[in-house]
């Protein structure tokens, strides 16, 4: 015997069960569900106001997910991609531009681990790492190398 098809709320739901979703990207999935007579705006409200959707939490759960492997501009553009703008999106720039030049050494060091020793290595570094998101100035800095521990005899 086959189960009832779901609600739009019941598919709400069970996305956001899933991981958090931005408002836009709900409401695209929702969308394909919805029949006539249904009201995706509405739903995605109550979502809203009782504190199952998040944009907050959405962009702060995305940040987590990408932030070690890519660099600001591939997070940001992710980030506008799913409807994040305005103030929020110009205070998670500024966080992620503190931490972009250690998160550019630890994105290099995994990949490579060595210094470029000729400039065709050294241009293939720059380009993974421009590739990835990393602005030039983070780039350079882990071009450098990761610096040495001096704790570690």
């Amino acid at each position: 015997m086959r189960a009832p098809p779901l609600s739009l709320k019941a598919r709400a739901l069970r996305f956001l069960s899933m991981r958090e979703h931005s408002r836009l990207e709900l409401g695209r999935k929702l969308a394909r569900h919805a029949e006539e007579g249904d009201d995706v705006e509405a739903l995605l409200d109550f979502l809203e106001k009782n504190n199952w959707l998040s944009q907050e939490r959405f962009a702060e759960s995305l940040i987590h997910r990408k932030a070690s492997r890519y660099g600001n501009s591939r997070v940001v553009a992710e980030l506008q991609s799913h409807g994040v703008n305005g103030e929020a999106l110009a205070e998670l720039k500024s966080g992620l531009a503190s931490s972009e030049k250690a998160r550019a050494v630890e994105v290099w060091r995994r990949k490579f681990g060595t210094v470029a020793q000729d400039a065709a290595a050294r241009s293939k570094q720059m380009r993974f790492l421009m590739a990835r998101g990393f602005s030039s100035s983070a780039v350079r800095e882990a071009l450098k190398g990761a610096p040495e521990d001096e704790d570690e005899f």
